[in-house]
């Protein structure tokens, strides 16, 4: 009788533990992330609120940059006192950009009011601009105030100007976002030298080369290159940009609508970026159908 009731003591006890010291988590509560996916989804989360605000982020930026430049031509040692903080934060943002250049979305931000659906705007183009901004601010600092010293010379204006058209490039190009877009007519891509646009009429043949990770070019072939229309200096003459999108994604969207003329028209809307995403093969990311950035 008395180990009976030993035994039922125990098992008594056991539960108790088990109650007080294991921690067990609730229905339809999910379970913990590992770290390295955690601070994956937070710098996602990140890029994703960026690039939807990139114009009052690049506006902000270039704000903190004028004020820099002020602080180090017209006082030093304000300056002195933003260097690092500065120098940590254009760190931080081309960490960030690096991070983000290696990814490659598989999706389209839907343009209605264009028509068109174009590759996503990158995160990565918006940090790296940002973090050439700080350099460049102080460089603009220290040539005001080498001229208020009277010791400018006519090579520090020279050697900068490179430098502040770099700078204005990477700006203009992380403001205008979306790279290629397809619209019921073709294909255009611009940046701020030029632009290609390629009418669906010239066939264009999309193939990404075997064994290519993450390419971030997507080559094309012309039946009628004759149609092809590109202005000012195009980024490349016959391949798109696919440093923001899936090159994959990208390439059979494209043979879709070669192959598929009577679905054109419908480009730019939500129910044809819904029939598209249905035809298409499985993408290996994405988010939400119809996400404007």
């Amino acid at each position: 009788m008395s180990q009976l009731m030993l035994t039922s003591a125990s098992h008594q006890t056991f539960d108790m533990i088990d109650d007080s010291v294991v921690q067990r988590r609730p229905i339809g509560q999910p379970a913990m992330q590992p770290p390295a996916r955690m601070v994956t989804g937070m710098i996602g989360k990140l890029s994703t609120a960026t690039v939807r605000h990139r114009s009052v982020v690049l506006i902000l930026g270039l704000l903190v940059a004028g004020m820099n430049a002020a602080a180090v031509g017209f006082a030093p040692s304000l300056g002195q006192v933003l260097f690092f903080p500065l120098v940590f934060l254009a760190l931080t943002v081309l960490v960030l950009a690096i991070i983000g250049i290696g990814i490659r979305p598989a999706y389209f931000v839907v343009l209605p009011q264009m028509p068109a659906f174009a590759t996503p705007a990158p995160a990565w183009k918006v940090f790296l601009a940002l973090g050439f901004l700080g350099p460049a601010s102080a460089s603009i600092g220290a040539l005001v105030r080498s001229t208020r010293a009277g010791i400018a010379s006519t090579s520090d204006v020279v050697l900068g100007i490179p430098w502040l058209v770099l700078v204005a490039l990477l700006f203009v190009e992380a403001w205008r976002g979306h790279g290629a877009q397809l619209s019921p007519h073709g294909i255009r891509q611009s940046w701020v030298l030029g632009s290609l646009t390629v009418p669906w009429e010239a066939l264009p043949a999309a193939q990404v080369r075997p064994g290519a990770d993450r390419p971030s070019r997507l080559r094309m072939d012309f039946a009628k290159p004759q149609m092809v229309r590109r202005r000012g200096v195009p980024w490349s003459r016959n391949a798109l940009r696919t440093d923001n999108v899936d090159a994959r994604f990208l390439a059979a969207a494209i043979r879709h609508y070669v192959c598929h003329p009577e679905h054109r028209a419908a480009i730019g809307s939500q129910a044809e970026y819904r029939r598209l995403l249905a035809e298409l093969p499985d993408r290996d990311g994405g988010q939400d159908e119809g996400n404007h950035l």
